[in-house]
């Protein structure tokens, strides 16, 4: 039963994760990038530390140590999406960012030699094909923006990696802390890098942004950091690629993109990789809950 309800709540991240594509696509208009993940990740780190005030009362060092690789692949994930999408639009976007889903497999093989089930692999595979055919042009040109945003999906395979081994060792509210203010830090130090100091933001950048940081960032990292407890690092990398499909269903609905019959098998067979991918395998041990000191 926790599975599932790990595996439902990565789902709900994905949603919201889709609707963010379109946000941050809107904020874009009167914030530059980093102003956008500067206020994100104070939001984030800021509600995380009230939500969680007990748990950082008695935070440990390997606990701030196993958070700071996350908060690095956050930030760099982030950095590269957001400004990638200066050059693309945000359902290609949301396809390169899913390619995650093929890279998690092989990070845990390379550092952990886990190797990868059939289910998981058919999985990856058939996500590719569906967020191919959903958001690439028939060209599969790549742009600057769209090879930012393929570094981006390297980075957020990390921060699923680095999620995974370590929310199995500490405290999930810790973990989150951690690497929200680690991103939010970076983020700061490359505003002023960049002289993105002067802030004209429109009410509209402002509702984006609080969605951002709010919706997408604290509550979506939270469940996704709390669900990888119960759900392994390739399956959760499927699941969340479905973000591709929110993304461009939002962007179409909000955005006016056109929709076409290319579009809806991408969806069909990326609903199609999740279902085989989560289908019932041989049942795994409990994940062991330490908190080293």
């Amino acid at each position: 039963m926790k599975k599932k309800l790990a595996a439902g709540s990565l789902v709900i991240v994905t949603i919201i994760w889709g609707g963010g594509f379109v946000a941050t696509d809107m904020t874009l208009k009167s914030m530059f990038p980093f102003q956008i993940m500067a206020v994100r990740f104070f939001l984030a780190a800021v509600l995380m530390a009230l939500v969680s005030i007990n748990s950082l009362k008695d935070m440990r060092w390997k606990e701030i140590r196993a958070g700071i690789p996350m908060g690095l692949a956050l930030f760099a994930g982030f950095a590269l999406q957001t400004v990638g999408m200066q050059y693309t639009t945000p359902s290609k976007s949301a396809f390169l960012t899913a390619l995650n889903v093929v890279i998690v497999p092989f990070i845990t093989f390379i550092f952990l030699k886990k190797k990868v089930g059939i289910k998981g692999m058919i999985g990856a595979v058939m996500s590719v094909m569906g967020v191919a055919l959903l958001s690439l042009n028939g060209d599969l040109s790549l742009g600057f923006g769209d090879t930012l945003t393929l570094l981006c999906a390297a980075a957020f395979a990390f921060q699923i990696f680095f999620t995974g081994k370590a929310v199995k060792l500490y405290r999930a509210t810790v973990l989150n802390f951690v690497q929200m203010a680690v991103a939010f830090i970076l983020s700061v130090i490359f505003l002023f890098i960049f002289g993105e100091t002067d802030f004209h933001v429109t009410s509209q950048g402002w509702l984006g942004v609080l969605y951002l940081g709010v919706i997408s960032t604290t509550l979506c990292f939270f469940l996704q950091t709390a669900s990888q407890k119960y759900v392994e690092e390739t399956k959760a990398a499927i699941i969340l690629s479905m973000e591709s499909v929110f993304g461009t269903l939002f962007s179409v609905l909000i955005l006016h993109e056109i929709i076409t019959p290319r579009m809806v098998t991408g969806c069909m067979i990326i609903l199609a990789a999740v279902i085989i991918s989560n289908s019932s395998e041989a049942p795994e041990a409990e994940p062991e809950r330490q908190y080293e000191t």
